[in-house]
């Protein structure tokens, strides 16, 4: 069972994302909120995914973001966008952000997404990647991040691409018949090597190099 918090200012889009996550058999919301009260609910409730609006007007989702990634186990973060601003994303994932998430994603997706995140995976929509990857950099291959990558192992390089897919550990698993645990700890080298601090800065580094390995779905 997933336990989700959803923050936003607005009471009929908490509503309306409760009725749709709440209608899974696997997953519980457990609290709506705002801003204001966002890190007061999560100590209570201690969800595994918190859905979190950037935009807010008395505390905004940047500033929730940066006490709950200050925490000894904080919950996975996505933010709650409608992207009419790009100048959010890069403090977004430097704060440890799983993903991103358009408010009006539709409900199916909605409800993998979550599932997705409370697995450990992070949640790299196409309908957003390019908005992430242009936002948060500058769209060419850094020289620096290619010479990590050739560094790597080549299992390292192949969950670097899983990674880019956006897969969890158990995911990756499955793809590449490993344990979750050896996964977990390629998934913690991977890191290391790329010097970033969470998944979904990997999974950009993956896309913007083009180490990207195809699912089962994908292959021709």
């Amino acid at each position: 069972m997933a336990r989700v918090m959803i923050v936003d200012d607005e009471a009929l889009v908490r509503s309306g994302l409760a009725l749709i996550l709440g209608s899974a058999d696997d997953i519980e919301v457990v609290a709506t909120c705002d801003g204001a009260q966002a890190v007061e609910q999560a100590q209570r409730h201690r969800p595994d995914v918190i859905l979190l609006d950037v935009r807010m007007p008395q505390v905004d989702g940047l500033a929730v973001l940066r006490q709950l990634a200050r925490w000894a186990d904080p919950p996975v973060v996505t933010m709650l966008t409608t992207f009419d601003s790009d100048e959010f994303i890069a403090e977004a994932l430097g704060w440890g952000a799983a993903g991103f998430l358009l408010k009006d994603t539709e409900p199916e997706q909605l409800m993998h997404a979550v599932r997705t995140l409370a697995a450990g995976g992070s949640v790299l929509s196409p309908a957003v990647t390019r908005r992430v990857i242009n936002g948060y950099i500058d769209g060419s291959a850094r020289p620096a991040d290619v010479a990590r990558i050739k560094a790597m192992s080549p299992r390292e390089r192949e969950v670097l691409g899983l990674l880019g897919q956006g897969l969890s550990n158990a995911d990756i698993g499955r793809h590449l018949h490993l344990s979750t645990a050896t996964v977990k700890d390629h998934v913690s080298a991977v890191l290391m090597r790329l010097g970033v601090t969470n998944r979904v800065q990997a999974a950009v580094v993956a896309r913007q190099v083009g180490v990207l390995v195809p699912t089962e779905g994908e292959r021709p």
